[in-house]
C-alpha cells in the first residue's frame, strides 16, 4: 500500500519529433529527479496562463538545444504517479503534440531535471525504462518507472491557491463534446447565473477529476448536464484561455487559467433533455441546429470547438 499523499495537479505539453532517419528524440531523467534514468519525451508543466503549445516549444528548447515548431495534436493523456520521498500523489493531464525541428543543436544538462537529450531509434527505444505516458504516445510498452497509488486521493474540484501578486490563481483541465444527434443538430448547454459566461452557450462538459482520463470525464458530464449517452469519435483540439480577474460564485477575484481539450462525440439516440446535475453551472439544454448556432451568444471555447468541427464559419 502506498502511504496517504499530497495530492498534487498540473497540466503539461509534450512533443513527439522524428528525423529523416525515423528515430524519436528523447530526453532522460537526471538522477535527482523523481524517477532517475527513465526517458520521456521533451516537455513539461504548463506554466500560469500560458498555451501548451509555446510550453511544448520553450520546453523542448530547455532539454535539448533544438528550436521546434508543432504541426499539430496527437493525443491528450491523463495519469497518476506516487512519489513517497516527495510526499505528493500528482494527478498530470498531458498533451502531447507533433513537432519539427527549426534549428539548434542537442545538448546535455548538468544540475536540471533531466540531464541527456538523444535520437532514439524505435528498436532502441524498446529497451529503455520509458515513462508510460511516452511508451504510450509512440506505441511501445512502458517500463515499470512510475509508482501509481493504490487510488485516487480526495481532492476538490474547484481549487485555487494565493499567486505572488495576492490575487487567487486557478489553473484546471476541463473536456467538452462538440455533440451531434443523427439530424446533425448540436447539443449545447446554457451557463448558470453567479458564473463567468452567465447565459452564454456552452459545449456540455467540465472538469475532470482527480485520477480520471479526459474522455471518461466527458462523457460522465454529458450525462450529467444533458442526460445523454454518447459515444466518443476523436479528439479536435486543446484552447487554453486565461482570465486574469474572473469573478464566480466563490464572491471574489481569481486568475483562472483553463486549459480544455474537445472532442467530437455522436448521440446515436437521442432521450429526453435534462439537467441531472441541478444547482450547477448549468441551466438549460438544448439540440440546435447549425443554422441557429450562428445567431447564439457563445462561449469563446465553444465558438473554437465549433469551428474545428467545421461547424462554424
Amino acid at each position: 500500500m502506498t502511504p496517504a499523499l499530497e495530492p498534487v495537479r498540473r497540466i503539461a505539453a509534450y512533443g513527439v519529433c522524428t528525423d529523416d532517419e525515423g528515430r524519436v528524440l528523447l530526453v532522460r531523467a537526471a538522477a535527482s529527479s523523481g524517477t532517475p534514468g527513465a526517458w520521456s519525451l521533451p516537455g513539461g508543466a504548463v506554466s500560469h496562463g500560458e498555451h501548451p503549445l509555446d510550453t511544448v516549444v520553450r520546453e523542448t528548447a530547455a532539454e535539448t538545444g533544438l528550436s521546434v515548431a508543432v504541426t499539430g495534436l496527437r493525443d491528450v493523456l491523463a495519469d497518476m504517479r506516487a512519489l513517497p520521498n516527495r510526499g505528493v500523489t500528482i494527478h498530470t493531464d498531458r498533451l502531447i503534440y507533433a513537432v519539427t525541428v527549426r534549428g539548434g543543436g542537442l545538448r546535455d544538462r548538468i544540475g536540471q531535471p533531466t540531464d541527456l537529450a538523444r535520437w532514439i531509434s524505435p528498436e532502441d527505444a524498446k529497451a529503455l525504462p520509458l515513462r508510460p505516458f511516452t511508451a504510450t504516445a509512440l506505441g511501445l510498452p512502458p517500463a515499470p518507472v512510475d509508482l501509481r497509488p493504490d487510488a485516487p486521493p480526495e481532492f476538490p474540484s474547484f481549487y485555487a491557491v494565493p499567486g505572488e501578486d495576492g490575487l487567487h490563481r486557478a489553473q484546471r483541465f476541463a473536456a467538452y463534446a462538440v455533440a451531434t444527434d443523427p439530424a446533425g443538430r448540436v447539443l449545447l448547454t446554457r451557463v448558470a447565473p453567479g458564473y463567468p459566461g452567465a447565459g452564454r452557450w456552452h459545449l456540455p462538459g467540465g472538469g475532470t477529476d482527480f485520477g480520471e482520463q479526459p474522455g471518461i470525464a466527458l462523457l460522465r458530464e454529458l450525462a450529467e448536464e444533458t442526460g445523454q449517452r454518447g459515444d466518443l469519435v476523436g479528439l479536435l483540439g486543446v484552447a487554453s484561455h486565461r482570465d486574469a480577474a474572473s469573478l464566480g460564485p466563490e464572491g471574489y477575484p481569481i486568475d483562472w487559467h483553463g486549459v480544455r481539450a474537445f472532442y467530437r462525440v455522436e448521440v446515436g439516440d437521442p432521450a429526453p433533455l435534462a439537467v441531472i446535475d441541478a444547482g450547477g453551472s448549468t441551466d438549460d439544454c438544448r439540440w440546435h441546429t447549425v443554422e441557429e448556432c450562428a445567431g447564439l451568444t457563445l462561449t469563446e471555447v465553444t465558438e473554437e470547438a465549433l469551428r474545428a468541427a467545421g461547424l462554424r464559419q
